[in-house]
């Protein structure tokens, strides 16, 4: 494994004040017994108690663990110590591993091993598996139903009646859709109580998510006649998870897979990292990672890098999510990402996902040679005059990084507005 860069250790930073507090510690005066080899970096960190930190971080994977208190992920101890290490001051290669850094990489190991051996150790009983779906599928059809009712009640009484309701209705119709195995359902309720009450475009996208839901509806009545992959996308919506056992027994696609960026998001019970890659055949997939409040999650991958690993796809239509299916091997970082479409384009390929896919949240887009516009939330521009609006963009960073000048921008297109999430800059991949 190559030495990391210090931008490739920036980008590694959960937030900004992280990265500042590592800056501080990135000198050798507190650190001690450092060092590095193929897999993993190591060193101990004088705070202001009497023992020192350990701190071990897995360059591959990449992940990170340290004794400190902290719930970043990774902390500012590691953030210091990968500094050091990529200017070469400190973690010299060719060091005997510590013995705290080998105990946590081996207890890795053994955590991945248990887990592989439970999903192939447990016999699947048929029986008690078509008995276990049939009452799945009674209780989904119930809460079905209920929804539906639900959903005639609020056009009846009009969309401004709803927005004066209280969180505790919307979390009452929430609770119902989770007693009835429509997780995934109950979340999108449950954000729909903050939204009414924050957008100022709060009918418009109540009326949207209204028919998306009323579709659903009508789609799990009709689901006997659903293809495969609309039948899973149905129940990705829904919230039916596939198990990760069954994904592993599918066909693996080979790399190297190109990290086209990655997004965070919380809404104060479960976070979700979305992380998007492309294959050498063009081939884009999704990779989900999830934890409760309070857990941390996954290290993102580093924008731009290109992953030797293989890859299984969930079911369903194209872009697919995906899960790792073996070890992941850096390969170094792309020049690029490839030709940009143009917002025209980009807006056609929404168009055709929901045609495919009526419940489909979002896409990932590659815009070429466009212009960020900062007016109000801000503005993409390309060489058409075309414009989209942006979401969740940090505008000073793109301004700064983009210079004003037309560049290639990949991000998430979301109900015809982008989340970018990483901008080409100088054939480099930043996330801004």
């Amino acid at each position: 494994m190559g030495r990391w860069s210090e931008e490739t250790v920036i980008n590694a930073a959960p937030d900004s004040s992280s990265l500042a507090a590592a800056r501080k510690l990135a000198h050798p005066g507190p650190w001690s017994d450092s060092g590095s080899n193929d897999v993993l970096v190591w060193g101990k960190c004088q705070g202001s108690g009497k023992t020192p930190y350990q701190v071990s971080v897995d360059i591959v994977a990449p992940a990170y663990r340290c004794s400190c208190p902290s719930r970043k992920f990774p902390c500012k101890h590691a953030l210091a110590l990968l500094l050091l290490w990529s200017r070469g001051e400190a973690a010299q290669a060719g060091a005997n591993t510590a013995d705290f850094a080998q105990a946590w990489a081996d207890q890795r190991a053994d955590r991945a091993t248990a887990k592989e051996r439970r999903q192939t150790e447990q016999p699947a009983d048929p029986e008690a598996q078509a008995k276990r779906l049939a009452a799945r599928l009674a209780l989904m059809d119930a809460g079905v139903s209920d929804f539906s009712r639900w959903l005639t009640d609020l056009v009846r009484t009009g969309l401004a009646a709803a927005r004066n309701q209280p969180y505790s209705w919307w979390d009452g119709v929430a609770a119902r859709l989770v007693d009835s195995q429509l997780p995934g359902l109950a979340e999108q309720i449950r954000e729909m109580a903050s939204q009414v009450h924050g957008r100022t475009d709060w009918a418009e996208h109540l009326l949207l998510h209204a028919g998306r839901w009323w579709a659903l509806t009508k789609a799990w009545s009709a689901r006997d006649t659903l293809s495969p992959e609309e039948f899973a996308d149905l129940k990705a919506a829904l919230g039916w998870a596939t198990a990760s056992a069954d994904v592993q027994d599918t066909e693996s696609l080979a790399g190297p897979w190109l990290v086209l960026g990655a997004h965070r998001s919380e809404d104060g019970r479960l976070q979700q990292q979305r992380t998007w890659l492309q294959g050498p055949d063009g081939t884009v997939v999704v990779v989900l990672d999830f934890a409760v409040q309070g857990q941390g999650l996954a290290a993102p991958q580093l924008a731009g890098a290109l992953l030797d690993v293989t890859l299984a796809r969930y079911p369903g239509s194209a872009p697919q999510r995906a899960m790792f299916t073996g070890p992941l091997t850096p390969q170094g970082a792309a020049t690029g990402l490839g030709p940009g479409n143009s917002i025209r384009q980009a807006l056609e390929d929404e168009s055709g996902a929901v045609a495919r896919s009526p419940w489909r949240p979002r896409i990932p887009v590659l815009l070429g040679g466009v212009i960020v516009n900062p007016e109000g939330s801000g503005w993409l521009q390309d060489g058409n005059g075309d414009s989209l609006p942006l979401v969740d963009a940090p505008l000073d960073s793109l301004l700064a990084l983009t210079g004003g000048h037309p560049s290639h921008i990949f991000g998430e297109l979301e109900d015809g507005r982008l989340r970018p999430l990483t901008v080409v800059v100088d054939s480099m991949v930043v996330t801004p």
